[in-house]
């Protein structure tokens, strides 16, 4: 369906006559030229006929370029058929760390260690194409946390923002707190009912001026359902040259396990731990059987701007008006040169 944005802008359509009716007409400062030929062009460009279908040409094409240029003005659109969004699911908000622990290689596949957000992004990433009646939300967060994507159904920019966060692009360390206080914001806005989170980090609370406590204690009154993810190995074994059976450690000594559990006690929500990458897809397995929460239902229209056609017919017509000024005067021209030339023949 066409519809114009700004409508109103047809109500200069008189413009041009009322400024034409009561703006006097400017005068002429410019000197008079003697033109000895003058009788010879006067006649040839007095021919009734093509003197009025020369002004009616003209004024056709001034008023072609007026209501066009008012119709792009005006931003038409087209409006397509109203499309139903998902009248179930409830509101995710992902918040995944990507501070610099991030890159410890303790997660194995195919006998290969890998980096933990390489595996978290895999993991997520299928979990979201999986959410089709969701919507979905990324906060990534380290030395501070950021909203990459706002609550939508478009699974597929969400997963590609996700695959190109970078390790270290909010900071080295973990704000847990302010992720949360974040989500938070977000979410309170939401039905009730359908306000979760899912947090997934490798490490401590080291940055921020909100505590994760604290931010959980606001989550619980904002009725914001948090499950915590605890993700890598709990031992790996580094092996060398000089060392050939290798130093066994724990790569996740500082995963605060204690706090985690009790924002997912504190919220209603749960904690799980991923020590491999197994483990994590089992986890999110686990998620994906939360039941669905009944919401209003949505539509929306897309609209497509179509103001560039009227204004390709203006410039059209003003590309005439053009030449069709430069072919008069080109006419003029020519026709003067011919009585010049019948003078001085007569003459002689």
């Amino acid at each position: 369906m066409l519809s114009f944005e700004w409508p109103w802008v047809f109500l200069l359509i008189p413009l041009p006559l009322l400024v034409w009716r009561w703006l006097p007409a400017a005068k002429d400062t410019n000197s008079a030229l003697l033109v000895p030929f003058f009788t010879q062009v006067q006649a040839l460009s007095d021919s009734n006929s093509l003197k009025s279908a020369s002004r009616w040409s003209h004024w056709l094409l001034l008023l072609c370029l007026w209501l066009t240029l008012l119709c792009s003005a005006a931003r038409p659109e087209w409006l397509g058929e109203p499309i139903e969004l998902p009248t179930s699911g409830r509101d995710l908000l992902l918040a995944v760390d990507i501070s610099g622990s991030m890159d410890t290689r303790d997660m194995i596949v195919a006998g290969e260690n890998l980096d933990r957000l390489t595996i978290v992004k895999y993991v997520v990433g299928e979990f979201v194409q999986r959410r089709h009646q969701d919507r979905l939300g990324l906060i990534l967060f380290g030395t501070n946390a950021y909203l990459q994507a706002p609550l939508t159904f478009d699974r597929e920019t969400v997963n590609t923002l996700l695959q190109e966060a970078q390790l270290g692009f909010a900071g080295e360390k973990t704000a847990i707190g302010e992720a949360i206080g974040l989500g938070i914001k977000r979410l309170q806005d939401r039905p009730e009912s359908s306000r979760v989170m899912i947090l997934l980090t490798d490490g401590a609370n080291t940055a921020g001026a909100v505590a994760p406590l604290q931010a959980a204690e606001l989550a619980k009154l904002a009725g914001v359902k948090i499950y915590t993810i605890g993700v890598g190995a709990d031992e790996i074994t580094m092996r060398s040259l000089l060392n050939p059976r290798g130093r066994t450690f724990n790569p996740s000594r500082d995963l605060d396990e204690d706090t985690l559990m009790k924002i997912a006690e504190q919220t209603g929500g749960r904690y799980f731990r991923a020590r491999n990458p197994k483990e994590l897809i089992e986890i999110y397995s686990v998620l994906d059987e939360l039941e669905p929460i009944e919401q209003a239902a949505e539509t929306f229209r897309p609209i497509r701007a179509l103001f560039y056609w009227p204004l390709t017919v203006a410039l059209l017509a003003s590309i005439l008006l053009a030449l069709k000024k430069l072919s008069a005067s080109w006419w003029l021209r020519a026709s003067s040169q011919q009585s010049v030339v019948k003078d001085s023949a007569a003459e002689l």
